[in-house]
């Protein structure tokens, strides 16, 4: 991998995370279109391919982490107090919509592989389901109710599903959220923080396993990987915000239908 490959991938993955348009399905048409179909160079993409996808993930989680820093703080505070309130509610709901994803990760991890094989017209059908998600979002009414235990279980399984390239988290998410009736800055809100103890728990688990590997050759690639995927991070989350608010989600979803159909039209003929 390149020093510019590394950048391209790294803002990718930054912009993507947030923005509703699928960072799993970015990445791979970022690297069928980087590199093609030459088995040597996707080969040595892969052996470096689990360190940057960590790297660059923990650069979005920190972003999240930076953007919504106050309000993890107040999360943190009111847990440590060690009472029912508002904050260890919200602590509680976080966790209840992790367990979808979590399930699937742990016991369905292998058979999650073959859905990141550079099929992009797998990727092309799941942007335009993302689209038609986000076209149904941004007609919903809004509305000023507050995420449910139900909801938030309901949400997680939205995110669940999202682990397929294609299927946006975030749009997945808002989507669901919006759909079932939550004012939609607390919908953004909660979208956004739910994500970062999965890739927490995703990067320790990996470091576990001893799925990754270290080589100081790979510092300066990784940095970069890591310092685009942040900065252009920030800049999407805080973005995204402002435009879940303004009910403008049908831009990104006439963007996914033209990307997905792109995308499949692509992989039957070229």
């Amino acid at each position: 991998m390149t020093y510019l490959e590394a950048l391209i991938l790294g803002a990718v993955q930054g912009l993507t995370e947030f923005l509703p348009v699928s960072s799993s399905g970015h990445i791979e048409l970022g690297k069928y279109f980087l590199l093609g179909e030459n088995p040597d160079e996707e080969k040595s993409f892969l052996r470096e391919g689990t360190l940057f996808t960590v790297v660059v993930h923990f650069a979005t989680a920190l972003s999240t982490i930076v953007v919504f820093r106050k309000d993890i703080v107040e999360i943190i505070q009111g847990m440590l107090q060690f009472k029912w309130n508002k904050e260890f509610q919200f602590s509680l709901k976080i966790i209840v919509s992790m367990i979808p994803a979590a399930f699937i990760g742990l016991f369905f991890s292998d058979e999650l592989e073959d859905f990141f094989s550079g099929d992009i017209v797998l990727v092309g059908f799941m942007l335009i389901i993302t689209a038609l998600l986000l076209w149904l979002a941004d007609r919903a009414k809004n509305t000023t109710k507050k995420v449910s235990y139900s909801n938030a279980f309901v949400i997680g399984v939205a995110q669940a599903i999202a682990i397929l390239p294609g299927i946006s988290r975030s749009g997945a998410t808002i989507a669901t959220s919006v759909l079932l009736g939550i004012d939609r800055a607390k919908a953004a809100r909660f979208s956004f923080l739910m994500v970062v103890p999965l890739i927490l728990g995703k990067m320790a688990k990996d470091v576990l396993d001893g799925g990754i590997s270290m080589q100081m050759d790979n510092i300066g690639i990784l940095t970069a990987g890591f310092a685009s995927a942040f900065i252009f991070g920030v800049l999407a989350c805080t973005w995204m915000i402002a435009l879940v608010k303004k009910s403008k989600l049908s831009y990104f979803s006439v963007y996914c239908f033209i990307v997905g159909v792109m995308s499949i039209i692509t992989g039957y003929y070229f």
